[in-house]
């Protein structure tokens, strides 16, 4: 099968707001979310969109924690791609943003989530001021982190591509588009199309549904020759109807039955690597 019909998988199995209390299976601890990227890596998952929790589940920027969930993480799926977060949703300061970036050794990362705008969550704002994108964007240059540019409007895809423009972002461009929070644009073909539209030239994509419409956008985005981002980070249910708890691993699944569906397979770690543009990585 030739690369451009492979499908990348991307995992987010945390994020910051899922607790056990309300989301059981979500992982916490390095070794937890060490085995669960095992399991959706044997499932399909080629990528991970980490983030960092303290034993009490609450999250944290500290480097020594992702230190420890990425030497955790690829010593369980050792060709998988590490992806690290910057969100701003808990604190605001470059810095504690950019402190996932100095993960060193086997669990470099090698993208980081840069959120391209400010908008507003059901639950609070998440500011993104133009200086701190450009500062964090800076960070990822100087420790060869590629970005995976995190769009949740228009707006942000356009600022993308004015800021490939100015060379602020340099290939290679992976866009993350996440569509359907309340207070962003809601999952529809439409607002999928006037965001690829305005993409920086050559960007691979691929799309996450928030919630309930994590499937339906799975799907859109099969079809239309995308990715796919899954994860209890953006959907806490298998079945919205009856309200039944998700793994990661379930989900992965349905996104690759999905995919076979539609004649596509899932790329592995490599494959995404060469589809992204990514350099080849070697752990030991």
């Amino acid at each position: 099968m030739d690369l451009a019909d492979k499908l990348i998988v991307n995992l987010c199995p945390t994020g910051m707001i899922p607790r056990r209390a309300k989301v059981p299976a979500v992982p916490v601890e390095p070794a937890e979310i060490a085995a669960d990227v095992r399991r959706c890596r044997d499932a399909g998952a080629s990528m991970v969109h980490l983030h960092a929790r303290d034993i009490d589940e609450e999250p944290t920027w500290r480097p020594e924690r992702f230190q420890e969930i990425c030497d955790a993480v690829v010593s369980e799926a050792p060709d998988i791609v590490v992806v690290v977060t910057t969100s701003g949703r808990n604190w605001s300061e470059t810095p504690k943003r950019s402190a996932s970036l100095t993960v060193t050794g086997p669990g470099k990362p090698e993208m980081a989530s840069l959120t391209l705008g400010s908008m507003n969550f059901p639950t609070g704002p998440s500011v993104n001021s133009p200086q701190t994108i450009q500062e964090l964007a800076g960070a990822m240059r100087e420790h060869e982190v590629v970005p995976e540019l995190e769009i949740f409007d228009v707006g942000m895809a356009d600022y993308a591509s004015f800021l490939a423009d100015k060379g602020v972002l340099q290939p290679p461009f992976y866009a993350n588009i996440l569509l359907g929070s309340l207070g962003t644009a809601a999952v529809s073909a439409a607002n999928l199309a006037a965001v690829l539209a305005a993409l920086p030239q050559g960007a691979t994509w691929a799309l996450a549904g928030i919630g309930r419409y994590q499937t339906r956008a799975n799907t859109l985005a099969t079809a239309l020759g995308g990715h796919v981002r899954v994860g209890l980070e953006d959907n806490p249910y298998e079945d919205w109807s009856r309200k039944s708890p998700a793994t990661n691993a379930r989900l992965v699944e349905r996104a690759v039955r999905i995919g076979r569906e539609l004649g596509r397979e899932p790329a592995t770690p490599e494959e995404t690597r060469a589809i992204i543009g990514l350099k080849p990585v070697t752990r030991e």
